[in-house]
């Protein structure tokens, strides 16, 4: 009886070994870690860039601000040299309220392979956090000192704008909630570099038709309409006040989703809608950083 179960759990472990490794998906690994949910479900819709080599550095740019910079490699996957003088669209992104941690380096990872040059800023010091408590007191610490993070923010528009493989006209910020509302503080204060589109996924908003009146260039925004921070009223208030102004806007409002439904490490984690929105995001780069 001991070896029938013995065969028996040799066959378990046997088919559930290939139906594992028949579903694995090759991750795209930050500076410390290659295990992010969201670089996993995503990688499975977005193979565009598979066979694109990264480099990838920690880069003083700011004050007491260590970002993380990535870009596609000057060799192929057979390592080849490609095109060393082409200028590649830059892409300032900037973290959630939890810091610049390791899903964002994932996503910077991810976006470098679509064929940017992308910064993932630091606007926390180097701190990362999982505490609620501690992300609300760091995110309150901005709010409080805006123009330090303003200013963090246009130095690494400088200093990607500095870099040889980067076309300085073509420099884009994108963010998530805490992240996304930093990406339309930026574009409200670039008007001595304007930027070449703005992305915000369900980040604070302003509506003023006035103050949104600066900003020249295309906005992308994400949401979801069961969000309770960034609500429906005020999306569309936003994207009533870009309308009014001339500017060009894609708005998208997921429904059935709420706050921050991109996070893999939240309750609110839908990968369907983070698939579709990254989807949009790559096409709405494309039509407005292509040359």
């Amino acid at each position: 009886m001991n070896k029938i179960y013995l065969r028996i759990l040799f066959l378990v472990v046997l088919v559930s070994s290939v139906l594992v490794s028949g579903s694995s998906v090759k991750l795209i690994s930050g500076q410390t870690s290659n295990i992010v949910t969201n670089v996993t479900d995503l990688t499975k819709s977005d193979l565009s860039g598979a066979d694109i080599q990264l480099e990838n550095k920690t880069i003083d740019y700011f004050n007491q601000a260590h970002g993380y910079l990535v870009f596609p490699s000057k060799l192929n996957a057979n390592n080849s040299e490609i095109n060393s003088n082409m200028k590649l669209p830059g892409v300032v992104m900037i973290h959630e309220n939890k810091g610049l941690n390791e899903n964002i380096k994932n996503m910077a990872n991810l976006l470098a392979k679509n064929g940017y040059v992308v910064l993932a800023v630091d606007l926390f010091k180097g701190e990362v956090t999982t505490d609620r408590n501690r992300s609300s007191e760091l995110t309150q610490q901005i709010r409080d000192n805006q123009d330090i993070a303003t200013s963090n923010l246009k130095s690494a528009v400088k200093y990607l704008s500095s870099l040889p493989n980067v076309n300085p006209e073509k420099i884009v910020s994108l963010g998530w909630c805490f992240g996304g509302g930093q990406s339309l503080q930026l574009a409200l204060n670039s008007q001595d570099h304007p930027l070449a589109a703005t992305i915000i996924y369900y980040g604070r908003l302003v509506t003023d038709n006035a103050t949104l009146a600066s900003i020249k260039w295309p906005v992308l925004g994400i949401f979801g309409d069961q969000d309770m921070s960034i609500q429906v009223d005020t999306v569309k208030a936003f994207e009533s006040a870009l309308k009014s102004n001339g500017t060009p806007n894609e708005i998208y409002i997921y429904k059935g989703v709420g706050h921050a439904f991109a996070n893999p490490s939240g309750d609110n984690y839908a990968p369907k809608e983070t698939q579709d929105a990254w989807q949009k995001t790559l096409s709405f780069l494309k039509k407005y950083t292509s040359a």
